[in-house]
């Protein structure tokens, strides 16, 4: 008698099941039939991690340009490679000197992390000798648009990045400029750019009422100067590598650095991310060896290799499947406690990029990374359903014509649909 009430309710379970995926699928294939997304190419893909069954699947084997989505695989990378704390630098003491390279840590003297760690350190010696050839990068990841050397989501790669490697100017009964270094290269005047391609001349409208920040062009005498500047003491530039064992200093927490790259969709800090990776790989640092390593050893059994060029997504050279993303979002999800993992990502309705979409009923329901490029959209991430159930989906949208808003609301439709039926 036992048995048969056991089997009972294994059938009944799943016969709900399929009712739910069956609503599911006869409340959301219409929509993606629908005219507004006939014209564009869309991928769905929707999975229960419990039951490692797939919920939803439209076109979800095919690549697509992620734009930002890019950042879930460097959000992978570095909880997989790097440790709690962020390695800072690298040094050496002989006799008197202090021998440093950079790690490719974007937080030294970041205007938004105020972290002190490496500049307190530094601090304590009076001869310092910088290596700084220990970088093997262009200092724009491929595919990059050229014409975006001047905006602030274009920052360019450095082993050892300083200031957010930009130029923050905003007017206050004068112009405030840091680092103070460039004073007198800020021209205020209401002039189409926003610095000379070539050199580290800048101009401001002063009737501008942000903040505004852009990016430095740079070089090892740049980098010295600043250097020396922050420390007040000079400082040597070395070509020769660093002898004997290497010591790490660390510095703040790694989270925090996560948390802002996903909630504001930071590209800086994304490329920063996987160059600080690649030096727990080699004393050279590198991001295309960083990426061989993920997806030669730790995603060795990805269906779909993505092709994946850079950290942020800036580049339109980045191809993935709704599956390849969610497969790695499924990864974190189960080696990552759910709090500390879900802090990371923008909650719908309530922070980052997501703050003004997919508000919850009242909680947040949408977990997700935004990723958006000229007529692409995507989000990826989690979604929890009134039964109390999480999803994990892939949502991506390339080459429409029509407002993204447009795209968004029917996305926000089809997500609603999910959370309510499932």
């Amino acid at each position: 008698m036992k048995k048969i009430v056991s089997i009972g309710l294994i059938v009944i379970v799943l016969l709900g099941c399929t009712s739910s995926q069956k609503i599911v699928q006869n409340n959301v294939r219409p929509v993606l039939d629908s005219e507004l997304f006939e014209n564009h190419f869309t991928g769905f893909f929707v999975l229960d991690p419990k039951k490692r069954d797939t919920i939803f699947s439209h076109n979800s084997a095919k690549y697509f340009t992620p734009a930002s989505n890019t950042k879930i695989y460097t959000l992978f990378t570095s909880l997989r490679l790097l440790p709690d704390s962020i390695p800072s630098l690298k040094y050496n003491v002989n006799n008197d000197t202090l021998f440093v390279e950079g790690t490719g840590d974007p937080s030294f003297l970041h205007p938004y992390f105020k972290d002190s760690t490496a500049l307190n350190f530094l601090k304590k010696y009076d001869i310092i000798s910088l290596y700084l050839n220990n970088i093997l990068e262009e200092r724009f990841g491929p595919g990059w648009a050229w014409g975006d050397y001047q905006w602030y989501y274009s920052a360019e790669r450095s082993s050892l990045p300083i200031y957010g490697n930009v130029l923050t100017v905003y007017e206050n009964d004068g112009l405030q400029v840091s680092p103070a270094l460039f004073m007198d290269k800020v021209i205020p005047i209401d002039y189409a750019l926003q610095r000379e391609e070539n050199e580290n001349l800048f101009y401001f409208n002063p009737s501008r009422r942000d903040t505004v920040e852009i990016p430095l062009k740079l070089d090892s005498t740049l980098i010295r100067n600043l250097l020396e500047d922050a420390l007040k003491r000079k400082v040597s530039i070395t070509h020769n590598p660093i002898k004997g064992k290497k010591n790490i200093l660390y510095s703040m927490p790694s989270d925090s650095i996560y948390a802002k790259m996903m909630m504001d969709s930071d590209n800086f800090l994304a490329e920063q991310l996987l160059v600080l990776a690649s030096s727990t790989l080699s004393d050279t640092l590198n991001t295309d060896k960083v990426r061989n390593f993920v997806l030669d050893s730790l995603l060795i059994d990805l269906k779909q290799p993505p092709r994946w060029v850079d950290g942020s997504g800036l580049s339109r050279y980045n191809l993935f499947t709704p599956q390849s993303l969610v497969h790695v979002l499924h990864l974190m999800y189960q080696r990552v406690p759910r709090q500390r993992l879900f802090s990371l990502f923008p909650a719908g309705g309530v922070s980052g990029t997501l703050e003004n979409w997919y508000p919850g009923d009242p909680e947040p329901y949408i977990y997700a990374k935004t990723g958006s490029l000229g007529n692409n959209h995507c989000v990826s991430g989690y979604l929890l359903t009134k039964s109390g159930k999480t999803l994990i989906f892939s949502f991506m949208n390339n080459h429409f014509r029509v407002p993204s808003s447009e795209v968004k609301k029917r996305m926000q439709s089809i997500f609603e649909t999910i959370r309510d039926t499932y």
